[in-house]
Parts: C-alpha cells; structure tokens; sequence
C-alpha cells in the first residue's frame, strides 16, 4: 500500500491524537536516538510507503543539544518541500562528521593538554561544527520548519531558558532565528564548545541580542518543555487543537529517546568530591562531574514526572521512553569521535532495540524492565498508531477529504 505524503500532517482538531516526539542532548550518543529513529521511519514506511518521513506524523518534535540537530535535520525543508535529511541519514552523518567536530588527540600528553584546556577555554573551537550546520541550514528559519519544533537553549546574559518554539513565532517574532544559530547554540555545551552569540531584528527593525550555551543546562530531555509548548497553545485557544483541554493527557501520545547514560556507580562519591576544587569538578574520573550531573538530572527528573503520571492515569501505552543507563567507557562519552568507539555506539543502539521497554525506578533511579515487550515492539505498535492518526485526520479534514492528490491504493 502506497499512501502519498502529499499534504502536511492535519492538525489534532481532526484527529484522536497529539503526538510529541523528544530527543535528549549527549554530544556523539546522539547515534543512539538516530539508529532508533531509522527503525521507526522504516516500520512508517513499511505501511505508508518509501517516502514517508518522521516529520509527517509528529505535530511537534523537540530537542535539546545534539537532539536539537537531530530536529532540524529531520524537518527542514529541502527544494521539494520535504525533509532535508531522513532518519536513515543521521547515522552517516554523525559517522563522517563527528570526528572534525570532536577531533582526538593521539599525543602522549593529551590528558595534560585537555586539563589546560578546561582551565583556558572549550575543549573545541566549534569551527567545524559551525561551518557545516550553516552550509546544511542556510537560510532558513525557525517558522519554516515542516512541523513544530521546540529546541531549548540557555542565555547566560539574562540566566534564563531561551525556547526557540514553533508555536510562538507568530507571538514573539523576535525568535525566529535561523536553524543554524539554533543549533549550534543548543549545542554550545559548556567546557566542550564556545558559547554563541547571535541577533534578530523583527518587522520593526528592533535587534534582539542573544547569548547562549547548550539547552541541556535547563531541559536536556526536552519532554515537557514540549508538551508545555502544546498546553499553552490550547489555553490560547488555538483552532489546531480545538475541543482538547490542556491537560487531557490520554490524547498525547508521546515518545522520548534518550541518549544513553553513564552506568555511574561507583564512579564518583563523596569522599573525593569534598576535595575537588574547579579543575576537580570540571574533570576527574576520566568525566566531567559538573557536565555529568545537570546534563543527567535534567534528563531523568522530566522521566520519573511523566512516567509517574501517565502510570497514574493508567495509561502508560501512551508514553515510550527509551533510554539505556548502562553505559560504560568511552561509549558513555560525549566527545570520544573514534571510528571504533563511534561503530559501538552503533552496536549499542542496535542492542537497545532488543532490550524490553523499562521505565525508570523512583527509588534506585536505574531504568526497570516494566514490559515483556521490546522496544522494537513498542516503536512498530506506535509507528501503526501514528500512521491510523494521520490518515484518519486526512479522512475528517477538509484539505485532506477534497485534495485530489490524497492517494490510497
């Protein structure tokens, strides 16, 4: 069955459903969330065809760091109109250029040149990184992605969350920035990429300044930032979402794709805290303590809220969070560009697919097997849901029912 993808994804008003799609920040373990997303858009295009893109079945995809380039690549427009990138594409991608991102020191005395400079500046100049997502995004802009987006950063002038939202361009046009400042500002991780400092001038003419480092300082699961864009567009009694309410959770259908994390026991502790001064903090343990623990916290207090709500709603079908808190060595790394450790990232995605959905457990914090189901499973039980909403709201909507393009054969 060959389903063409020929009209955008019809708003909720039409449909049954809201669906959000998250991807967490974690430097090079943005492969995880890619080979997962490949998987998904397979199982789309097995029942819609060839062409179907994940951006056609989300109303919104958010994502914070490396998750925020994941975003852009999967819902900016090419000259057709479709995405630039599909999923499928990510893995290359990273594969080729992480490495000139993140370049290695093989030197002997690289650990002392890498404690230097954590001390003098960033890990890296960002010059790679900078001059490919510009050549990638040129020109276009927040308002022109093929669905919502929602990429959170942080400006360290007013010490605040910036939320680039798709939602509130119209609102604040002081936002819509370009996709390439976008995200190399999400990215701007801190001791590992400069900072970024960019303007935008409204209609008026009126430049608006912005100072940013990396999204994961505030949100780096960006979840709820997500479903917080979606509930204030209801409140503001947008037609899109017309008759849901704001907190009708039994109408989001939501999945969340992490990055991995560290299998940290063990590896910090107390004692040797005590003793860490700024060079302590910023590098030990082969890590970076303070990079660790925002970026992990962040993450994993947006999963125990939402696990624990939908559970008590009893409607944990609606929420996939997939993460894998095993990682070890250099695989848990966000910057380690080898081909080796870039190829295990790989296997270890691969694995995770295999592995039964858990959710996380409020009192160990480790992620529990909560479902005799995989996470293959899962994600092919979600791409049949998402495919049933979009040809339903296709069916109800007026663009959808009268288009002479809508083919079903």
């Amino acid at each position: 069955m060959e389903r063409a993808l020929s009209l955008p994804l019809q708003p909720p008003t039409y449909g049954n459903l809201i669906t959000i799609l998250s991807i967490d920040g974690g430097g090079i373990r943005g492969l995880i969330p890619g080979t997962i997303l490949a998987f998904l858009e397979s199982e789309l295009q097995k029942l819609d065809g060839e062409n179907a893109r994940i951006a056609d079945y989300f109303d919104v995809i958010a994502g914070t760091s490396t998750g925020g380039l994941v975003t852009a690549m999967l819902t900016s427009p090419n000259e057709n109109n479709r995405p630039l990138f599909a999923a499928k594409d990510i893995k290359d991608f990273f594969l080729n250029n992480c490495p000139k991102i993140f370049p290695q020191d093989s030197c002997p005395f690289a650990p002392a040149t890498k404690m230097i400079k954590a001390v003098m500046g960033p890990k890296y100049d960002g010059k790679y990184l900078h001059r490919l997502v510009k050549e990638k995004l040129g020109s276009i802009r927040l308002h022109q992605t093929l669905t919502n987006v929602v990429i959170p950063t942080f400006d360290i002038n007013c010490l605040q969350p910036t939320i680039f939202s798709s939602y509130q361009v119209k609102k604040t046009p002081s936002i819509n920035a370009l996709l390439s400042d976008i995200c190399i500002s999400t990215s701007a991780a801190p001791t590992y990429l400069p900072a970024h400092y960019f303007e935008t001038q409204d209609t008026t003419g009126k430049v608006r300044e912005f100072n940013l480092i990396d999204g994961g300082v505030a949100a780096n699961n960006p979840t709820l930032v997500a479903m917080g864009e979606v509930a204030k567009e209801i409140m503001g009694g947008s037609s899109d979402f017309y008759p849901i309410k704001p907190m009708d959770y039994q109408r989001f259908l939501v999945i969340s794709l992490g990055t991995g994390s560290q299998n940290v026991k063990g590896k910090y502790n107390a004692s040797e805290a005590a003793k860490w001064g700024m060079l302590g903090w910023l590098s030990s343990n082969g890590g970076s303590p303070l990079v660790d623990a925002f970026m992990q916290a962040s993450a994993d207090m947006v999963d125990f809220h939402l696990s624990a709500v939908f559970q008590a709603l009893h409607l944990e079908a609606n929420y996939l969070r997939i993460q894998d808190d095993t990682l070890t060595g250099a695989v848990a790394s966000l910057d380690v560009a080898t081909k080796e450790n870039l190829n295990d990232l790989i296997k270890t995605s691969e694995a995770l697919l295999k592995k039964p959905v858990s959710n996380a457990d409020f009192e160990t914090g480790r992620c529990e097997t909560c479902k005799s189901e995989t996470n293959e499973e899962a994600l092919r039980r979600f791409a049949k849901q998402l495919s049933n909403e979009r040809q339903l709201r296709l069916a109800r909507s007026p663009d959808g029912h009268n288009s002479t393009n809508l083919k079903l054969c």
